[in-house]
């Protein structure tokens, strides 16, 4: 039939210029759009994408480290973590976060606001920051609530250990008094150190303890009460079991100026139960991290992890 042909041609011609103008229009939006990060791996399906990684390698560079497998390391159990918070019903909320950037930035000195410029110098954002903090907390609530059942530390050992630490200069009961000379408008460490040896060699016992302080310019007497030798530092117990009713330590220089301790009573008492709470803090920490390691090995072992 006549001009089919050329009707036929038309068709073409206008099938190929649309499919032309739909590349054109992906490809604009393809330049557009930001293009999607790369998985570096996933957990338990979820996605760690490449971005991820490099912003948790700007931060651990901050910090002085910064490899891409520790980043990733990281990134991963991070991840179990919060898993297994919310398996067992956590909740991190952004109050909960909230506080804990906030201790951050006390922590180095710094306000918040500070804190996230800073890290924005770095090239890294504040929330690659809160979420390695949502991590830690919802890990702590699991120790709390799942760890730290499995973790048993023996009464008869911890007895058995604080006994053998109870030296013989730790074998006594105090009632003390303090008396501060006080750093400041009266004089620098040195000078007020002079004043309290003069103080300490006119000592004449705790009742006249306030009495003779009155000699001096900003000093203060301060009642501690009752403390054993176990609650002391080190140091003090032993210059302390040395001293009788009556004598005072010498003079240590201190944050709030230079301190000196009157012994008002002394008895021999061997009590470990100080001992033992720095003990059962000591070995329950140690036993809470080994039982964590393993747990968190646990999860990782039943996790399906692929790079």
């Amino acid at each position: 039939m006549p001009g089919r042909p050329d009707v036929n041609f038309k068709g073409d011609r206008m099938t190929r210029l649309f499919a032309s103008l739909i590349l054109g229009a992906v490809m604009a939006l393809s330049g557009a759009l930001p293009v999607l990060a790369a998985t570096s791996a996933t957990v338990n399906g979820v996605p760690i994408s490449d971005l991820d990684v490099s912003a948790r390698i700007k931060l651990m560079q901050l910090e002085g480290g910064g490899s891409r497998k520790a980043a990733l390391d990281s990134l991963v159990t991070e991840q179990l973590q919060l898993q297994e918070a919310k398996r067992i019903g956590i909740n991190v909320s952004d109050g909960d976060v909230d506080s804990a950037y906030q201790q951050v930035a006390r922590n180095v000195k710094m306000s918040t606001d500070k804190l996230s410029q800073v890290l924005a110098q770095a090239g890294v954002s504040q929330a690659t920051m809160r979420a390695r903090l949502k991590a830690a907390i919802a890990w702590q609530r699991v120790a709390q609530i799942a760890v730290a059942a499995r973790v048993d530390v023996s009464n008869l050992e911890l007895d058995q250990k604080a006994q053998a630490a109870l030296s013989p200069d730790m074998a006594f009961d105090y009632v003390v008094k303090e008396v501060l000379f006080i750093t400041g408008p009266a004089g620098g460490a040195a000078n007020r150190t002079g004043q309290a040896n003069q103080y300490r060699k006119a000592f004449k016992g705790c009742d006249s303890a306030v009495d003779l302080s009155l000699s001096y310019t900003d000093v203060a007497v301060r009642d501690l009460g009752r403390r054993h030798a176990t609650q002391l530092p080190d140091a003090l117990a032993k210059e302390m079991a040395k001293l009788t009713v009556g004598q005072i330590t010498k003079p240590r220089t201190t944050e709030g100026g230079v301190s000196m301790f009157a012994i008002c009573q002394k008895d021999a008492a061997e009590d470990t139960t100080f001992i033992k709470s720095k003990l059962r803090n000591e070995q329950g920490q140690a036993a809470m991290k080994t039982e964590a390691e393993k747990y968190l090995a646990e999860l990782r072992k039943k996790a399906i992890i692929t790079y």
